[in-house]
């Protein structure tokens, strides 16, 4: 499972799509409708704020803008639509993990598109969440 802390906008069309599908699994996993992935890491920084549901909804709903923008056509209905925008921090060190993470992705799926990122000097995180300074958030799983 990623959930991605960058703005999806960088993201390639598998990974958009990618993203989708595990935020919709992570809204059903805290929303208590599944078994599996439970005590999955990326979901700790949702559990732990004040309202984890109203945060996945507000990510989804980002994502789904997105995909919109792309011309696709995710469903507006898997998103509860009454959520109060709220924001988690996420540390400097796990945005830049991210990037080459993305990029690592984009070297071997579309070059092409990892030449278009790598002109960007600031990556914009996801509107959820707030850069403050550290390393890799722990709950990261470093391959």
């Amino acid at each position: 499972m990623r959930i991605w802390s960058i703005h999806p906008k960088y993201l390639d069309t598998k990974g958009l799509v990618a993203l989708w599908r595990e935020s919709l699994l992570a809204k059903h996993v805290l929303e208590n409708k599944t078994k599996g992935y439970k005590n999955h890491p990326q979901l700790n920084r949702f559990k732990e704020c004040d309202q984890p549901l109203h945060a996945i909804n507000y990510y989804l709903s980002v994502v789904q803008q997105e995909a919109a923008r792309r011309g696709y056509q995710f469903d507006k209905t898997k998103i509860e639509w009454n959520f109060n925008p709220c924001r988690i921090n996420v540390t400097k060190g796990q945005i830049d993990y991210e990037i080459q993470h993305l990029k690592n992705k984009l070297q071997q799926r579309y070059p092409d598109q990892l030449e278009q990122i790598t002109t960007v000097k600031n990556f914009q995180p996801h509107p959820l969440f707030k850069i403050v300074e550290g390393g890799i958030e722990d709950w990261e799983i470093i391959k």
